[in-house]
């Protein structure tokens, strides 16, 4: 699989961190981590998966498959 590096759109009030291959950290403007985005391969193209940490559980939770990594961002912007 070759390495993808997601570039989000100028407007975007999160950034991207390196945290794994094919995974990056989510941070907003405040420099708070509020998830993950997970690149994936599908047989139709690239998916992106937004996670988040659920501490009670200890885990992470998917909360959705996207074909941007911008949309990946938005739900987990928007799920706070």
């Amino acid at each position: 699989m070759t390495t993808i590096t997601p570039k989000l759109r100028p407007s975007a009030s999160a950034r991207l961190a390196p945290a794994a291959p094919s995974l990056w950290r989510v941070i907003d403007a405040g420099g708070r981590v509020i998830g993950h985005v997970q690149a994936r391969a599908d047989r139709r193209g690239t998916r992106f998966r937004a996670r988040r940490y659920h501490p009670p559980t200890r885990a992470f939770r998917d909360l959705g498959d996207f074909w941007s990594a911008d949309d990946a961002v938005d739900c987990l912007r928007f799920s706070r």
